[in-house]
C-alpha cells in the first residue's frame, strides 16, 4: 500500500517515513501544500496523512482541492489543532479521519489501515481467500491454519490483490502501490513476487490475465 505523508516538520516527516516503511508501506513525503497537490495528482495513493499547518498551500485548502478534483483517496488529518471547530471543518471539507498531535504511532497505524480497508470495501481486519486467511493488523498469513511467512513485498502484493478481489489489477498498478517514488525497481519484479506467493499459498490463488495483469477470484 502506498501512502503520501504531508508534513513540513522534517524530523516528524522522517520518523513517519521510517516507521511506516518498516510496517510494509511504500511512503512518499511532501513538505508543503503545493508539492502535496502535485504528488496526489500524479499517484493514486491508498491513503494520505495530511498536516493542516503547511507552507505555500495550507492543509485544508489541499484537502478542498483534492475533493473538488474528484479524488476519493482516504485522508487522515494529523495536526496539533485540537479544537472541535477545526475537527468539524476538516471533516466537512472531506477528511475521513482526524488525529491530533501528540499521538501514538500504534493508533496512527491502526487508523490508516482501517481507512484503507474501508476504502476498498473490506472493513473487517480478517480477509478470507478460501483456505488462506490474512490478518491485516498483524500481517499474519495462514494456509489451512498453518502460518506462512511472506517477505514484505510479497505480503504487500497479496494484500493489495486481496483488498481488490474480483477486480483485474495490472502489473503497473501493483508496482505503483508497493513501491515509492525513490525506488527504481523495474515493474517485471511484480511477476517474481506473484510466483513466490503462488509457491507458498497455492498456484490457484492468483489468476493471470495474460497481457493484462492479475486477479484473485477466491
Amino acid at each position: 500500500m502506498r501512502i503520501l505523508v504531508v508534513e513540513d516538520e522534517p524530523d516528524l516527516a522522517a520518523t513517519l517515513h521510517k516507521a511506516l516503511t518498516e510496517e510494509g508501506f511504500a511512503v512518499d513525503v511532501a513538505g508543503d501544500g503545493e508539492d502535496a497537490l502535485w504528488q496526489a495528482g500524479s499517484v493514486n495513493y491508498d491513503a494520505i496523512v495530511l498536516d493542516l499547518m503547511l507552507p505555500l498551500v495550507d492543509g485544508l485548502t489541499v484537502l478542498a482541492r483534492l475533493r473538488a478534483a474528484g479524488s476519493r483517496v482516504p485522508v487522515l488529518v494529523l495536526t496539533a489543532r485540537d479544537s472541535s471547530a477545526e475537527k468539524v471543518g476538516a471533516l466537512n471539507t472531506g477528511a475521513d479521519d482526524y488525529l491530533t498531535k501528540p499521538f501514538t504511532f500504534a493508533e496512527l497505524l491502526a487508523r490508516i489501515r482501517a481507512l484503507i480497508r474501508r476504502a476498498a470495501g473490506s472493513p473487517a481486519p480478517l480477509l478470507r481467500l478460501g483456505e488462506v486467511t490474512i490478518e491485516t493488523s498483524s500481517h499474519r498469513v495462514t494456509r489451512a491454519g498453518v502460518d506462512v511467512e511472506l517477505a514484505p513485498k510479497e505480503y504487500a502484493l497479496l494484500e493489495y490483490l486481496a483488498l481488490h478481489r474480483g477486480k483485474l489489477v495490472t502489473r503497473t498498478t501493483l508496482h505503483e502501490h508497493i513501491y515509492d517514488e525513490r525506488d527504481a525497481t523495474m515493474s517485471n519484479v511484480v511477476d517474481v513476487y506473484v510466483a513466490a506467493v503462488r509457491r507458498k499459498l497455492g498456484r490457484d490463488l492468483i489468476r493471470t490475465c495474460r497481457g493484462e495483469g492479475y486477479i484473485i477470484d477466491a
